[in-house]
């Protein structure tokens, strides 16, 4: 099949995208996967209405939804749940093309701060050289390597002791790329069956993009290979190109057009196909972000580092590469990730697996064989015409007018995880009520939320998101943990209620934490409610009326997600995080993998309460600590 440079998305774009080996040790669990289920109907509406309680404004409201719930129940809900097991016959997965484009290829907004994500990592192994293209061409062999172990189905399965988890995001992570729709819709391009187009990795220095082959007749080039490659790339670009990169982080339909008009050119639809057929991206950033800087090192991750009013870290990268890594003046370094078609656990598990092989000082880093010589990499030099020249001024205004929104905040707290599961308590769960309680607390402060948060929810304006892996299935990836609850509110109000004992603030934590784990449970054995109410929605036909359900305030504020949540673990990741995903919103991304410390990194628009929401967490933690303490609770710190 041909492989030009398409602005219009194929219909089976997915299928395009080779499959693994089923027979290979990777691969191997994923024939005996079990499909997502389609829930039960009555259990998702009665959970739905159990999410709804905590959120309600007044009785009157709540009761309001509720008959709106029953009537749906009695009425619609059974003709288009019957469609939907209709739709699900003969899929792998009922879920996955209605997912890809709502939640991913059909958003519009730009990607930066919206939709990518960043890992931070820690400084490059003292047995290793310490110079930033040291540091790349370490990152580059690790990632090649990992790379080969995937592609020949060696790479360690993951799961759990119960049950396997499926792979096949994975086939994503390398040799591919996101392609802007000029349609609306997005998707993804994959040359991981075309090897001989493959095993190249693209550079970026000062916006000169470069394409670099890490694999020369079969063999994965040794560190002190990459590095002399990646040296001279530094070493031959010192002046500074023209941005293209920024146009990636553009609005989607505006980086259509433009897209469009760079392809026009052969000499740039010849560029693109590089970048789209790369293995991975690593962009070579002129910052210096400080370790001993969380704030300032996340920000240069998240969305790049701003000079003089330019966003010159986004005109050195391209977003739309499910794998970037970013290579610092000072060694530092990082990953950019674009999520579309797959989530943060692989490229967790990518990172984390890479770091590793190099703090080993026994890894295996190559050795260039005697004979072979220097082969410079190639430069891939944009034609920029003044219309791109015009688009690259606006990208960089859009995305200064976008940067400027945020605000950003991190802490530690004094403890970690071998402290909470000496209290008995599920890491989790912790991390998460610590987050209800400082929310709660911050909403208590203003004006119009303070007489109300006493009395009920009135002060609520959304829901809690956490993510769920639902992995567990063929294709699966995640549902929504709705962790709001009646439980957790209860505790809550207690923490802050004078004529509530210890002893019983401590009955309603555990209570609290009990209907966590239940519902994160329920989340990811394909038994939400949020992706069964989107299939509901899904199956109506042209011409039918929206129920009335779906249109209800509080239904529709019970999605509304306020506070975005997920955690991810790796030693090796000081920082990592991504943005809110409401205007009134937050996102926390949080750690609970560390013995000594939980680390939560706290995302929002400028005109949210940041500071003072990372000030009430880390109150939050102390007094959730003191109260175990205070019961006799015993905990190692």
């Amino acid at each position: 099949m041909s492989r030009s440079i398409l602005t219009t998305r194929p219909q089976n774009w997915k299928a395009l995208a080779p499959s693994p080996p089923p027979t290979a040790p990777t691969f191997a669990a994923q024939s005996t996967l079990p499909h997502l289920p389609v829930p039960d109907l009555n259990a998702t509406l009665n959970r739905l209405k159990v999410s709804l309680r905590p959120l309600a404004h007044s009785e009157e409201e709540y009761a309001t939804a509720e008959a709106k719930i029953d009537r749906f129940a009695g009425g619609a809900a059974m003709e288009l749940h019957k469609r939907l097991l209709q739709h699900a016959q003969g899929k792998d997965h009922w879920l996955e093309d209605w997912w890809d484009d709502i939640g991913y290829q059909g958003y519009r907004d730009s990607v930066v701060i919206n939709v990518s994500y960043y890992y931070g990592f820690d400084s490059q192994p003292a047995h290793l050289p310490q110079s930033p293209a040291a540091r790349a061409a370490a990152l580059a062999r690790g990632a090649m390597v990992f790379r080969q172990q995937l592609q020949t189905g060696l790479l360690k399965p993951e799961g759990t002791k119960e049950t396997a988890f499926c792979m096949d995001t994975y086939r994503w992570m390398f040799d591919c790329c996101r392609v802007p729709g000029s349609q609306g819709l997005d998707w993804s391009i994959s040359y991981a069956d075309r090897p001989q187009e493959t095993g190249h990795i693209v550079v970026i220095r000062n916006n000169r993009f470069w394409k670099l082959n890490a694999i020369v007749d079969g063999r994965i080039l040794s560190v002190a290979e990459l590095e002399k490659q990646i040296q001279y790339i530094y070493d031959h670009t010192t002046e500074e190109y023209p941005g293209v990169g920024v146009l990636t982080a553009s609005n989607r339909d505006v980086w259509a057009k433009d897209y469009a008009t760079l392809a026009s050119d052969p000499t740039n639809a010849s560029i693109l196909k590089a970048i789209h057929a790369s293995a991975f991206i690593i962009s070579l950033d002129t910052s210096t972000p400080s370790p001993d800087s969380p704030v300032a090192f996340s920000r240069d991750l998240w969305h790049g580092a701003v000079k003089n009013g330019i966003p010159t870290g986004l005109r050195n990268r391209w977003v739309d590469k499910p794998v970037q890594f970013v290579v610092y003046d000072n060694a530092q370094a990082g990953l950019m990730g674009e999520h579309s078609v797959m989530d943060g656990t692989p490229t967790a598990r990518l990172c984390d697996d890479v770091l590793e092989y190099l703090h080993n000082p026994a890894s295996d880093l190559g050795v260039a064989p005697s004979s072979i010589g220097f082969s410079a990499p190639e430069p891939l030099d944009w034609v920029v015409s003044p219309e791109t020249h015009t688009a690259i001024t606006a990208a960089d205004n859009a995305a200064m007018e976008l940067i400027d929104t945020q605000a950003l905040g991190y802490l530690l707290t004094s403890y970690g995880k071998a402290a909470i599961k000496a209290f008995g308590v599920s890491p989790d769960s912790w991390a998460q009520m610590i987050v209800q309680l400082a929310y709660r607390r911050l909403m208590s402060h203003s004006t119009s939320a303070s007489s109300s948060v006493a009395k009920g929810s009135a002060w609520r304006t959304g829901g809690t998101y956490e993510a769920a892996t639902t992995r567990r299935f063929y294709k699966g990836r995640t549902e929504a943990i709705r962790v709001v609850s009646s439980e957790s509110d209860r505790w809550a109000v207690s923490m802050d209620d004078p004529s509530s004992s210890a002893k019983e603030r401590k009955a309603l934590f555990d209570a609290a934490t009990k209907k966590h784990i239940t519902l994160a449970k329920e989340a990811g054995n394909a038994s939400g409610v949020d992706r069964h109410l989107l299939g509901l929605k899904k199956v109506l036909r042209e011409g039918e009326e929206m129920p009335e359900v779906f249109r209800d305030p509080l239904v529709v504020r019970s999605s509304n997600w306020v506070l975005s949540t997920s955690a991810i673990f790796s030693k090796h990741f000081p920082v990592y995080g991504w943005g809110e995903v409401v205007p009134d919103g937050f996102g926390v991304a949080y750690m609970t993998g560390y013995d000594d410390r939980l680390q939560y990194t706290i995302t929002s628009r400028k005109e949210m309460p940041n500071a003072q929401f990372c000030d009430e967490i880390a109150k939050a933690a102390v007094d959730l600590y003191d109260l175990h303490r205070g019961l006799g609770e015993k905990a190692k710190l």
